[in-house]
């Protein structure tokens, strides 16, 4: 495990979050944020039952006071510590449901959740990535989950398009302020549906092997793109299974 440094994951509840948070688990402490308690006791149990080191904190990602006081505990868990990689895994406004039905308040939970929880999850971690440039063996490293929705507004998804379009670009512009300054940020598009206990009972391309993204495939790769060397950052990636038409 490296010394003295530390992953975030924020949106860890079952799925890509807890897959990415064991992945991280395996090289540093991770701190597992989500909005409520049960969504990251069991992956925090499990991570450090087996040796390694994690704390998971009850926080709303959107909200700036939350994630200080989220941040100020990290502090006090893990003094000295510097953090190598954030992960913004947060979802919110996730449809289908036809434009006309939708509320005004519809719109804005999408857009808060998405884009504002993305734009106060990076105020708060790139200072602290900053800070960890000379340290860090890997690139201190920002990853946003995106979606299908991040680059096709779907119809009856027009909250989640609005709200994973302004995600998607909101990244391309970290990317090219802080890149330069030695933190990679990068959003992954994940265009498919999720092999995780909540589609367990849905059928999609026919049904046939593999026909799930793999959460922990995702997690590899999210460990992939923490581990590019600076002279070959990837802004952004896809994933898809292999008979996901696209």
């Amino acid at each position: 495990m490296s010394s003295k440094l530390f992953a975030v994951v924020a949106g860890a509840g079952p799925g890509t979050g807890r897959a990415t948070a064991l992945r991280f688990a395996k090289a540093y402490p991770v701190v597992l944020l989500t909005r409520k308690p049960e969504s990251f006791q069991d992956t925090v149990a499990e991570i450090n039952s087996a040796g390694g080191k994690a704390l998971g904190i009850a926080a709303d990602a959107a909200d700036p006071k939350s994630l200080k006081a989220a941040f100020d505990k990290i502090k006090s868990e893990l003094p000295g510590y510097k953090l190598a990689a954030a992960v913004f895994n947060v979802s919110a406004g996730y449809g289908p449901k036809p434009f006309l039905d939708l509320s005004v308040e519809d719109f804005d939970g999408s857009v808060q959740g998405n884009a504002r929880g993305f734009f106060v999850f990076a105020q708060a971690t790139i200072p602290l990535l900053l800070d960890a440039v000379s340290t860090s063996e890997h690139p201190p490293t920002l990853i946003a989950t995106g979606a299908t929705a991040s680059i096709r507004g779907s119809a009856t998804f027009a909250t989640m398009a609005s709200g994973m379009f302004a995600r998607r670009a909101l990244s391309q512009s970290l990317a090219r302020e802080f890149g330069p300054k030695g933190v990679h940020v990068a959003h992954a598009i994940i265009d498919g549906i999720i092999d995780i206990p909540r589609t367990a009972g849905r059928t999609v391309n026919g049904g046939v092997e593999d026909s799930k993204i793999s959460a922990h495939a995702i997690a590899d790769s999210y460990w992939h793109l923490h581990t590019q060397p600076r002279s070959a950052f990837t802004q952004e990636l896809d994933l898809r299974p292999f008979v996901e038409k696209f």
